[in-house]
């Protein structure tokens, strides 16, 4: 079974067993992420630019700061969306965590 095959067979699952039990409670909405494999910058942004036209969406310009590039589409509540995290962004992220517990507040 492939990874999409699995993915969306879950996802069925899920489905039809909140239905069959309605007493649960669900969260107000999902996102499934794609991350595109590492690659250069240039590369990851192709990527999202290839999924954008298939799903005829544009990058989101409010993650561009942060950066991430990335797309999505909604069908309700539930979101699929492709993101590319920029090396700078990851590279700021790696430093950030390089202190996790080195520093005692007290």
């Amino acid at each position: 079974m492939t990874n999409r095959t699995a993915l969306i067979t879950g996802l069925r699952d899920l489905a039809t067993f909140l239905e069959a039990n309605p007493e649960l409670p669900v969260p107000h909405g999902a996102t499934v992420h794609h991350f595109p494999r590492r690659a250069d910058d240039t590369e990851l942004c192709a990527d999202v630019d290839q999924i954008a036209a298939q799903l005829g969406t544009a990058i989101d310009a409010e993650e561009l700061p942060y950066g991430h590039y990335g797309t999505s589409i909604r069908f309700g509540p539930v979101e699929y969306k492709a993101v590319a995290i920029l090396s700078a962004a990851r590279a700021q992220y790696a430093a950030d965590d390089s202190y996790r517990g080195c520093v005692d507040p007290e």
